[in-house]
Formats: structure tokens, sequence, C-alpha cells
């Protein structure tokens, strides 16, 4: 698309960070949508837009580009909310972990998907045949699934209008997601864990193949395949520390773990040289999917624990809130660290630092199977 359009390489950070400037606008205006015609209908809405707006990056307009990519961060923004809201219903209570990480592994596993893909695509007919692709695999499980919301969705009554418009005490609801973690103080915790969980995580998505090109030598194939690896660790991650989690019947001591291997692995990325073997760096950026990336999952199940049964999609959109805040403050510190002379190695120890706080804003509770008040 640059080559085509003319646009500078630097143009995909502008449309990344309007993709996520779309998931924290859903976050914190979509409550209502959500209430109104279900979590599961909410998500299938906003894949259908957001697969639709793929169309408009056909035109070379960067205005363009960037409203298309906004309105395609809204699925990103309504994911755990609507998620959590279903599965916390629906799930049983000794596997709950287990089905909200199996949720989250479908996160990487589109990374990997669409990284072997798409590429795959582009070079047999092309990135405009790539887009159209990518939007059918959208569409198409969402129209499979349309009918479903109807049995999984819990809606109020139809009264008037589809949705009611905005008033100033209606706007006031705005900040609802936020204030709901306050509902208890073991919940504004486990929120500020995610929080500290996303520094390395956002910057080993953003800055592993820049480093391991620019610092380590690696040619962009090399680069792309550890990432892969990281990738297939995520998912692999996600759901063994769900399982885990149900399996020792602690979110905190599991988070702890995670906590421990994320803030090491971090650490080694920066402490790595043009010596280090390539097996050696793929296997420490496997070993950081099953940690830094594979926290996800019994962190949102441990926030919908805690949260009033009529509260989860509020708390679960306060928690995301933080979540992705750090997810575009983190990489641009990293990157002005950097760009200050800092050095990428530093930049990663300060970032796996953030990881080890964790372990002190763990909520701790009381006695085993605290309930929500904790």
């Amino acid at each position: 698309m640059s080559a085509d359009f003319g646009w500078s390489g630097s143009s995909i950070g502008y449309l990344t960070a309007s993709n996520s400037l779309g998931g924290l606008a859903m976050l914190i205006a979509g409550s209502a949508l959500l209430k109104q015609i279900g979590g599961m209908r909410t998500l299938q809405f906003t894949l259908s837009l957001g697969a639709c707006c793929l169309a408009f990056l056909l035109y070379p307009s960067i205005a363009v580009a960037l409203a298309a990519c906004f309105t395609m961060g809204l699925s990103n923004g309504v994911s755990n909310p609507a998620g959590s809201e279903v599965l916390q219903r629906f799930s049983p209570p000794g596997k709950r972990n287990l089905m909200f990480s199996i949720k989250q592994a479908g996160v990487p596993l589109g990374g990997v998907m669409a990284g072997l893909l798409v590429p795959m695509v582009v070079d047999w007919a092309g990135w405009r045949m790539a887009l159209l692709v990518c939007a059918l695999l959208v569409l198409l499980p969402t129209v499979l699934t349309w009918r479903l919301s109807a049995g999984l969705d819990e809606v109020p009554e139809r009264t008037g209008r589809f949705l009611p418009m905005p008033t100033w005490r209606s706007l006031r609801t705005l900040v609802v997601p936020l204030t709901s973690l306050a509902y208890n103080r073991g919940l504004m915790k486990i929120s500020i864990v995610g929080g500290l969980f996303a520094v390395s995580q956002s910057c080993w998505f953003t800055f592993t193949v820049i480093y391991l090109i620019d610092g380590l030598g690696y040619s962009l194939s090399r680069a792309g395949m550890v990432f892969a690896v990281m990738q297939a660790g995520g998912v692999i991650g996600r759901i063994a520390l769900g399982w885990l989690s149900d399996r020792m019947k602690s979110a905190t001591a599991t988070l702890s773990i995670a906590a421990i291997f994320s803030a090491a692995t971090t650490v080694l990325l920066g402490l790595t040289t043009p010596q280090w073997p390539l097996w050696s760096t793929a296997l420490l950026a496997f070993v950081a999917g099953c940690s830094v990336a594979s926290w996800n999952g019994v962190q949102i199940a441990e926030v919908a624990r805690r949260s009033a049964p009529q509260a989860i999609s509020e708390t679960a959109a306060g928690s995301s809130i933080l979540v992705n805040l750090t997810n575009m403050v983190a990489p641009t510190m990293f990157a002005l660290f950097v760009s200050a002379g800092g050095g990428y190695g530093y930049a990663f120890i300060c970032a796996g630092a953030c990881s080890l706080l964790v372990l002190v804003c763990l909520p701790r509770d009381r006695r085993k199977g605290a309930g929500a008040a904790a």
C-alpha cells in the first residue's frame, strides 16, 4: 500500500494508533449498545462493520484509512466485555479460567494465521485480494453464528427507539466502566495487574522484529520466524495457564508464575547478543509467548469473578481500558527511550521490571475460595 499510494513507511504507526483508539472508544462509550442488543450481537455487529471497512483501504487517502482503522478497532474494544458477560454465565465454575483462556488464545492464533496466510495471498494475487480474503475470513464465521446470539444474549424488552438519544445524564455513564472497578479493592488491583502485564506484552509485540533486525542483525525472514514462534507460544500458554489456574484453584498463584517468567524472558531479550544461536532466541521467544502473552484469560476471568453479576460487562470494559491505555503508552515510551540513546537492551529490562510489579499489586484472598468481596 505504501508503494502504491506513495505513503511513508511510518504510516503504519498512525493506522495502528487509530485502531487502538477505536477499541478504547468502544470500551468507554459502548456499554449502552452492549446492554441494548447483547454482548454477542454487539461483537457480531462490530466485526461485520470492520470487515466492510477493509474496502475503504483501497482508496488512496490516509484520512480515509485512519477512519477505517478506527472503525475496525471497535470490535477489539467490545471483545473482552462481551466475551466476559457471555462466558461468565455459561462456563462451568471449575473450568472458568480454562474457558476464558481458550477464548483469549484466539488472539495469537489469529496472528499466526494472518502471518502465514496474508503474505501467501499477496504473492499470489496482490494486497488488494488479501484484503478481500481477510474480510471473508471475518464475515463467514460471523454469519454462521448470527442466530446463536438469540439464545446467548440477555437483552431488555424493547421500549421505544433502538438506542436512546444521549442526554447529559446518559453522558455521565461514559465513566461507568472505570468507576465500576471501585466495586471492591481486589477488583481494582487485578485490573492494575492487567495493565502491568501489558507493558512487556506490548513491547514484545511491537519491537521484537525491529530489535532482532537492527540490534542483532537478523534477516526479516528470521525475525518473522522468531515472532511467529512467540505467537504460537501464546496460543499454547493461554490455554495452559487457564488449565493450571483451575487446577490450582488460584488465579493469584498462576499470575505470579506468569509474572516471574514474563520479567525473566523480557530482561533476557534485552541481554541477547548477535552471538546467540538462532535456536536459543527462538526458545526464549516461545517461553515468552507462554508467559508474556498468556496472562489475559486468567486475568479477565478473575475480573469477572470479582465483579457483581450485573456489572461484569462494565468491569471487563474498565479493566480493558487500562490495558488499552498501556498498549498505547508503553510502546511510545519505549520508542522515546531508544531514540534518546537508551538502547533496546535497557528498554526491555525496564519493561521486564514492570512485570515484577505484578507480584506487589496482586490481590490476596484471605481464605481459599474467597468471593467477590475479597
